[in-house]
């Protein structure tokens, strides 16, 4: 089924031919055109009817076409959240869709909060530090079983770091989100909650979407909260944190962080958050990892054959 009567302009950040089940271009009205952020664009940004955003390449990038796409029907992420596009709604007309890529990150974000936890508490910084001085830091080390965790943003993500979790003998796993729901594993409490929750935790993960709400979600007061000696991951995106608060309470000593994301990012050279106690820093790899191509393509092409056939489209989070 075509689109409409004319050629419809796809713009994709992965070559087409490399994209297994993509509608026919000649059965659809689809004419595929490549685009991964280079400073020349491949075709006439007002013919492209679905853009698929090219992947971490920066909210500049981004949105940089997104004022000349006058007959875009569709913004399509291959992130999980959608921060780094909201600034250039503004310029789309009315109705565009705009999806995120629900199902393409689960498994390996998951995967590096446990890493994170587990290199965190049992100091495997320390040792590779101790290897690289020919030193044997032999001693007693923190378990992640018999721990209460947290689960702050209790989405897919959320869920997928839970079932990771369930092998670990954890004492207990709270949950929270926007708004209090019932799920299999048990309740998932409101934001309003935390406060209560927060103290009880030894292991806090914020894995929330940044929005209005969670900006600076993880503030003084909510660190403050935070048991002694507990431990801070950040997932999320860097702004859900207040640097300056979380630098105070490493500095002290009092609790511990590991952060794949930051604020700033990337953090730049001599920043304070390199080299402060207690504290694991990787340069925003959640996503980055051998498991992202093959389910980015499988969402391409799965949301382009409902596209071409006028269904429904899936991870649609808002419409302008």
């Amino acid at each position: 089924m075509r689109v409409d009567d004319t050629t419809a302009d796809v713009w994709l950040p992965i070559p087409a031919a490399e994209i297994d089940g993509l509608p026919d271009p000649g059965a659809s009205g689809l004419r595929y055109v490549h685009w991964d952020g280079g400073p020349e664009f491949p075709a006439d940004p007002a013919r492209c009817a679905f853009y698929v955003v090219p992947y971490m390449k920066g909210s500049e990038i981004a949105v940089r076409p997104l004022a000349g796409m006058t007959s875009v029907r569709v913004v399509q992420t291959l992130s999980a959240g959608i921060d780094h596009v909201t600034p250039g709604l503004g310029d789309l007309r009315s109705g565009v869709r705009l999806c995120n890529a629900k199902g393409v990150h689960e498994a390996s974000t998951a995967e590096l909060t446990l890493a994170l936890i587990l290199a965190s508490l049992r100091d495997v910084p320390g040792f590779v530090r101790g290897q690289d001085a020919e030193e044997w830091r032999a001693g007693f080390y923190p378990a992640l079983a018999d721990r209460s965790v947290l689960i702050v943003g209790y989405g897919s993500i959320g869920a997928a770091i839970e079932d990771r979790l369930a092998p670990f003998e954890c004492a207990r796993v709270a949950r929270v989100a926007r708004s209090a729901r019932a799920t299999e594993r048990g309740p998932v409490h409101a934001l309003a909650d935390l406060p209560a929750l927060l103290p009880e935790a030894d292991v806090v993960i914020l894995s929330t979407p940044l929005t209005a709400q969670t900006r600076h979600l993880a503030d003084a007061g909510f660190l403050a909260r935070m048991k002694d000696g507990a431990l801070l991951v950040n997932v999320a995106r860097g702004p859900v944190v207040d640097t300056k608060a979380l630098l105070a309470e490493l500095e002290s000593g009092r609790i511990t962080a590991a952060l794949d994301v930051t604020d700033p990012e990337p953090l730049p050279p001599g920043h304070p958050l390199w080299h402060a106690p207690g504290v694991l820093v990787t340069p925003h790899v959640g996503g980055s990892t051998s498991a992202f191509m093959p389910r980015a393509k499988r969402l391409i092409a799965g949301q382009l054959t409902r596209f071409a056939a006028g269904e429904e489209l899936a991870n649609v989070v808002l419409t302008t």
